[in-house]
């Protein structure tokens, strides 16, 4: 017989989405989406650091006014990605016990989304920075490119792909 400390140290398995109310549906999606940010929040913080530190290394003086620009637009894209991705764990402090969550959670959702595009193009435009700095500007071209494809694939293309595939099935 399972005692009531051995049921706390070992949930039940979850039940079902269909056996779930409106609100622990809410409480879930919402759970789901600010551990996600926790495994973003990191990589755009690293490269947000790594960028805030980037003019103060003695090479910089010698990148051209398109790098500089390149450089700017990574910056500026990684600070707006760290501002949509921290924005939901705010807006949820500000709001909690407001009887909101149903906002809440669809504006997290669309706010996530805008981080992880502006993250992209931090990633892109810092990569093409580095690679302008190494290799010719063309090669720099190639490189972003094929960064942002891989990005674009992964995380968006792929999705959608699946989402597709499962609303083809479910006709």
């Amino acid at each position: 017989m399972q005692t009531e400390r051995d049921s706390r140290s070992h949930p039940r398995p979850s039940a079902p989405e269909d056996a779930e109310t409106p609100e622990e549906r809410l409480n879930r999606n919402l759970d789901q989406l600010l551990q996600e940010l926790r495994v973003a929040l990191p990589g755009v913080q690293v490269l947000f650091a790594f960028l805030l530190v980037v003019p103060f290394n003695a090479r910089f003086g010698d990148v051209t006014s398109r790098e500089r620009l390149v450089y700017v637009v990574a910056l500026l894209a990684s600070a707006a990605a760290s501002a949509c991705l921290i924005a939901p764990p705010v807006h949820h402090r500000v709001l909690f016990h407001q009887h909101r969550k149903l906002e809440l959670v669809g504006l997290a959702n669309r706010l996530a989304l805008a981080g992880m595009v502006l993250l992209v193009v931090a990633f892109t435009a810092a990569i093409a920075m580095v690679a302008s700095v190494t290799f010719s500007t063309p090669v720099a071209g190639v490189i972003a490119a094929a960064t942002a494809l891989v990005f674009a694939a992964l995380w968006f293309a792929l999705p959608a792909l699946l989402l597709r595939r499962h609303r083809r099935r479910g006709a």
